[in-house]
């Protein structure tokens, strides 16, 4: 196998397993877990697991590290926090699907940041792209809004988007970062500032942190050693050698994973607009591939 092809499957692989994360955020917040308790425990346990790996390989690294990268690592921690504070929210108010769909719409956030501060120039399969990917998600919005039970779908669809321009700044600014650092150092700075500021956030908020079943707490355990160490951590790996812009646009499967997910566990069935819609979504990952490959 071509060792250009590893990033590509390590992406792959880290969409599927964090496909998995709204599912068991919707049985953790039926087992009575808060939402913004959820996506604190999920980064504490993560950074806490982390600990002894970075003391014993990374350490030097982490006290050779420069103001300005704490300070980004600051910051990307920071939108990391404010994206599963208001994505996990988002599902206790609208569907796993229209959830996953509209807080994977951040290409459009890159996109756009990228041309308008960093002069960044995307080609016409990029752009191209990104269109279908956004017609794939309005198609999936619009699927499930007309059928709608769920308590209050449009401030879930708004947190939804608050958790995809979040999700932007994490991703920009780890582009940058994971060119200079190591992939242990830089998603232990960034999963433990975000941690920080969730129990800061929960505290602030009088939500608790203890006192639910064993497992709720199995459920938060799955959430940081799959979606998070595993698929969030292959995602930040891929950062390295992959555009963000490329890695966002790879994100947008994730709907389509925890869609399948739901039809195998609940039973969900493909509305046809809905359907149409994760055609599109597939269509705009495989432009990007084509995109980004062509690159090298």
């Amino acid at each position: 196998m071509q060792r250009s092809m590893w990033p590509y499957l390590i992406l792959f692989s880290g969409v599927l397993i964090a496909s998995t994360a709204s599912i068991m955020i919707r049985y953790a917040q039926a087992a009575g877990v808060p939402s913004l308790s959820i996506a604190a425990g999920r980064l504490v346990i993560a950074s806490l697991i982390l600990t002894p790996l970075v003391l014993a390989r990374a350490r030097p690294e982490l006290q050779r590290l420069s103001r300005r990268d704490l300070l980004l690592a600051l910051g990307s921690g920071t939108f990391l926090a404010g994206h599963f504070a208001s994505w996990i929210s988002s599902l206790a108010y609208t569907s796993v699907a229209s959830s996953a769909a509209l807080v994977a719409t951040n290409p459009l956030w890159i996109a756009l940041a990228s041309f308008f501060f960093f002069r960044e120039r995307l080609g016409w399969r990029t752009m191209v792209g990104i269109g279908l990917t956004l017609l794939g998600t309005i198609a999936i919005s619009f699927s499930d809004s007309a059928e709608s039970l769920q308590p209050n779908p449009m401030l879930g669809n708004l947190l939804a988007l608050i958790g995809a321009a979040t999700a932007s700044g994490y991703l920009l600014i780890g582009r940058s970062l994971r060119r200079r650092l190591s992939i242990l150092a830089y998603i232990y700075v960034v999963y433990s500032t975000a941690a920080v500021v969730l129990v800061v956030w929960v505290l602030l908020a009088g939500q608790p942190l203890f006192g639910f079943s064993p497992y709720a707490y199995l459920l938060i355990l799955a959430l940081a050693l799959g979606p998070q160490l595993l698929g969030h951590t292959a995602l930040n790996y891929a950062l390295s050698t992959l555009s963000a812009t490329f890695v966002a646009i790879a994100l947008l499967g994730e709907p389509i994973g925890s869609a399948i997910f739901a039809l195998v566990l609940f039973q969900e069935q493909f509305a046809p607009l809905q359907l149409l819609g994760f055609v599109l979504l597939l269509a705009g990952i495989v432009l990007a591939l084509q995109a980004e490959q062509s690159k090298g």
